[in-house]
C-alpha cells in the first residue's frame, strides 16, 4: 500500500472511528472504513483494516462482526454500558452543587464515553435547566484542596459566606480566613460538606462546600481528633442528622411496625431493634441530639414514642410547646 505522512495515526483514527460511530445497532463495513479514513487523509486496503482491527483486539478493544442486518464492525462492550452513563449524567444534573454550566460541561464529556447515537439518548435522558444550582463556580477547587489536604494530612484556609435576604454573599467573621482539620467529605440532603476538626471549637464541625472561597492547603499538619482515633466516616454518619452535631447520647424510640423499612433505610440491617409487642418495635441507638434529630421524630406523629432519654423527651416537649405558640391567635 502506499505510504502517506498520515498513515502512522491510521490505527488511532481506526480506533476513534470505532469508538464513536459504532455500537450494538451501528457497524461500520470495511468499505465504510476505507472511505472514512480517507477522510483524514489517509489511504487504506480491505486486508489493512482486518489486520488492524486485530491489532486493536490484542490491544484490548472488544470489536464483533456482525454478519446481517447492517453488516460491519462494531465496539461491543466498553468500560461504562449505557444504564451506567445514564445514572452518571443523572447524578450530575440533579445535583445541586454543581452549577448549570458545569453540569452541562461534564454531561458533554460523559457524552464521549460512548458512540455519537447513544450519545443522543443521553442527552434526551437529562434535564439541567431549571434545577437549584450552585452559583458558586469555584466548589471544584475547594473539593480538590481538601482532597489534598486529607491525602497530604494538612489543614487548609479557608473563607466562609452565608446568603443575606437579598441573595448577596455576606462572609462570616467580617471576611477572616478559617483554618481547619479536613477528615472527610460527605454528600447529604443535595449539599456537598467538609468534616473537620476545627480547634476554635475544639470538635468537629461540618462546612458546606459551596459556601467556601479563597480554598488553599497550609504546610501546618492536621490536628488529631480529641481521643486520638482514626476517624470512621460511616460510624460518624450513623450518628448525624441533617448534618447537625450535638451532644452525643443514646437514643430509645419505639416505632409503629410500619415503619419498619424507614428505621432500616436509616440505620442499616444491623440496627439495634427488639420487638416491643406485637404493634410497635424499639431502636437503640447514639447519635447527636439536634434540630433536625427532633425534627425527625416529630415527622412520624403519633407513630413514634421516645423511651427516652429523659432529656430528649424534655425537649420534644418544648418544641411541640413553641409550635404551638407559633399558631396560637
Amino acid at each position: 500500500m502506499p505510504k502517506t505522512e498520515n498513515q502512522k495515526l491510521k490505527l488511532l483514527y481506526l480506533m476513534k472511528l470505532l469508538l464513536e460511530r459504532t455500537d450494538e445497532e451501528h457497524a461500520l463495513p470495511a468499505p465504510k472504513i476505507i472511505e472514512e479514513l480517507a477522510r483524514y487523509g489517509i489511504r487504506a486496503e480491505r486486508k489493512s483494516i482486518y489486520d488492524d482491527i486485530e491489532v486493536l483486539r490484542k490491544f484490548g478493544l472488544d470489536i464483533a462482526l456482525r454478519k446481517s442486518d447492517g453488516p460491519g464492525y462494531f465496539v461491543a462492550s466498553r468500560t461504562f454500558e449505557l444504564p451506567e452513563l445514564k445514572l452518571l449524567a443523572d447524578a450530575v444534573a440533579s445535583s445541586k452543587f454543581i452549577t448549570e454550566k458545569k453540569s452541562e460541561q461534564l454531561i458533554r464529556k460523559i457524552e464521549l464515553l460512548t458512540s455519537r447515537y447513544q450519545a443522543v439518548q443521553l442527552q434526551r435522558q437529562v434535564y439541567v435547566d431549571g434545577r437549584v444550582k450552585t452559583a458558586n463556580e469555584r466548589i471544584y477547587y475547594s473539593v480538590d484542596a481538601i482532597h489534598q489536604a486529607i491525602a497530604q494530612n494538612r489543614q487548609i484556609s479557608f473563607r466562609y459566606f452565608d446568603y443575606t435576604a437579598d441573595r448577596k454573599k455576606e462572609f462570616r467573621r467580617n471576611g477572616e480566613a478559617y483554618t481547619a482539620s479536613p477528615y472527610a467529605l460527605s454528600w447529604d440532603s443535595d449539599n456537598y460538606y467538609m468534616i473537620a476538626y476545627y480547634e476554635r471549637y475544639g470538635s468537629l464541625s461540618h462546612f458546606r462546600v459551596d459556601k467556601m472561597e479563597n480554598t488553599s492547603v497550609l504546610e501546618l499538619p492536621r490536628h488529631e481528633l480529641p481521643d486520638g482515633k482514626a476517624f470512621d466516616l460511616t460510624c460518624y454518619m450513623r450518628k448525624l442528622f441533617g448534618m447537625f452535631g450535638g451532644d452525643e447520647q443514646e437514643i430509645r424510640l419505639q416505632f409503629s411496625n410500619s415503619l419498619i423499612g424507614v428505621v432500616l433505610d436509616r440505620f442499616g440491617n444491623d440496627a439495634d431493634i427488639q420487638k416491643a409487642d406485637g404493634d410497635s418495635f424499639a431502636v437503640r441507638f447514639r447519635a447527636f441530639v439536634s434540630p433536625a434529630l427532633l425534627g425527625w421524630i416529630f415527622k412520624f406523629g403519633g407513630d413514634v414514642k421516645v423511651l427516652g432519654p429523659e432529656a430528649l423527651k424534655e425537649q420534644l416537649r418544648q418544641k411541640a410547646e413553641q409550635c404551638l405558640a407559633q399558631t396560637a391567635g
